[in-house]
């Protein structure tokens, strides 16, 4: 019997005879493991931690037991007997293990029918590729007594996404590195003053706070945080620390900078005009995040300092994005240079920029990455899309790097991820002698944290290749 079918048809109690048999066979993924632990609550580590599982008599992660069962109870109500069927009692004995790739094979078989009350009966059997006889026991329904034929119904689709577990490898990049001297400016309010805690509590940095003492200490005082191990230097205003920080990193005292609860423009301000910080390289600022509904994390920029860059800005933009993905253990970052169409266009300058760039890194003045463009957004992140509007690219559908035509644009893409699409953001600024972690003010401390890991990652970076 077949549960692929879009009709669901039951079999009424006079219908069903005794020895009539149906079956089911499912495979078990890891996402099935998830999406039970979510559903049902049930988050015993012998089902999601490989580390733990594996030192269990059953030599790694399992399914739960109940998923396995709960596929009688799918063929009981779907198929056989179908739907109107009640389940009145079940028997349950667990001879084996189901482990991730299992394909396992429900059968049930009618043995008696109770035609007063209209029980059936049906022995119930679970095996797995092997023929291992996993679960078996009994299941007494109540048998259907008018015909049913109904589409099948549609159910949500799951999609399973962990921010923790996505922090957690996100944060294993760093670990091994000692931790950063870094310049927070301006902690004077909750969420960057904890946000730099914290950082130094998972040996991201080692924060140097910069801003009006009483400020920060009130803010402690008021949140309940320890800040007696940090340094702390006063300035009266938040500029003055701005400048104090730039000075102090460019005469090498910090690896990096912390943006609190200032101005963007007032940090950046300071930088820019210290020469000692400069490069060759223009500033530019590119997010990092974790998408639900994309498959691996996607570097966005720049959204947040370049507001409408020329072709040379363009350049050196996307090659600290490409810079920054092979920091991060990216060999070949996939970049695509987005606009409005996929097609060059005289009348949309960011299609010619797009053109021009690509060319560019065909020659060898942008290096390190794979350059396709122009490309709208669907495209660059959809391969269906790609395939229907029959592109031919290495990039389109499996974009690592979205390069965004202006600032507002990467803004509004940017945080329509972050508030629409429930993606996990963290971002860094690169192109000058420290990385900088630029974050809002709405960022919570998972995102400062993050950000403070990118900007760990870069700083070791520098240590070996001085930007």
């Amino acid at each position: 019997m077949n549960l692929d079918t879009e009709v669901l048809e039951n079999r009424l109690f006079d219908e069903i005879n005794i020895g009539d048999t149906a079956s089911l066979t499912r495979t078990l993924h890891q996402h099935d493991i998830e999406a039970f632990a979510a559903v049902s609550g049930d988050t015993n580590p012998a089902h999601l931690d490989a580390e733990y599982a594996a030192q269990t008599p059953l030599h790694g992660i399992v399914g739960h037991g109940m998923w396995t069962s709960s596929l009688i109870s799918t063929l009981l109500g779907t198929r056989f007997p179908g739907p109107g069927t009640i389940y009145l009692n079940q028997t349950l004995q667990f001879l084996r293990p189901v482990h991730i790739g299992d394909t396992v094979n429900v059968v049930l078989q009618v043995t008696s029918k109770e035609a007063e009350k209209h029980h059936v009966v049906l022995d119930c059997k679970v095996t797995n590729q092997k023929g291992g006889l996993i679960l078996q026991g009994q299941a007494t329904v109540l048998a259907p007594m008018t015909k049913i034929r109904r589409p099948l119904a549609t159910i949500p689709r799951v999609q399973l996404f962990d921010p923790v577990a996505r922090m957690a490898d996100l944060l294993a990049l760093g670990k091994g590195l000692d931790p950063i001297r870094c310049g927070v400016v301006h902690p004077c309010d909750s969420g960057s003053l904890r946000g730099a805690i914290e950082a130094a509590e998972q040996n991201l940095i080692i924060p140097v706070l910069i801003g009006p003492e009483s400020k920060i200490h009130q803010v402690a005082e008021a949140e309940q945080l320890d800040i007696s191990q940090f340094e702390c230097i006063t300035t009266p205003h938040s500029h003055e620390a701005a400048e104090l920080a730039a000075e102090l990193a460019a005469q090498g005292q910090f690896e990096g900078l912390m943006k609190g609860s200032l101005h963007t423009d007032e940090l950046m301000h300071a930088v820019v005009t210290n020469k000692a910080l400069r490069t060759k390289r223009r500033l530019s600022h590119v997010f990092r995040f974790d998408v639900p509904l994309y498959s691996k994390p996607v570097f966005i920029t720049d959204a947040a300092l370049n507001i409408h860059p020329d072709l040379m800005a363009k350049v050196d933009i996307v090659q600290n994005a490409i810079d920054l993905c092979r920091i991060l253990g990216l060999d070949e970052p996939n970049v695509a240079i987005l606009s409005a169409v996929e097609t060059v266009n005289p009348s949309i300058p960011s299609t010619l920029d797009a053109a021009a760039l690509c060319k560019m890194a065909d020659r060898g003045q942008i290096t390190g990455g794979r350059l396709d463009g122009p490309l709208a957004f669907d495209n660059a992140i959809s391969a269906k899309a790609a395939e229907i509007k029959h592109i031919s690219s290495f990039v389109a559908g499996q974009a690592d790097i979205l390069m965004v035509p202006d600032l507002e644009s990467g803004n509004m893409l940017s945080k329509q991820l972050e508030y629409l699409a429930g993606a996990s953001g963290s971002g860094v600024v690169l192109g000058a002698r420290v990385p900088m972690a630029l974050t809002s003010r709405a960022d919570g401390p998972d995102a400062r944290m993050a950000s403070a890991l990118l900007m760990k990652k870069v700083a070791h970076h520098y240590r070996q290749r001085r930007p």
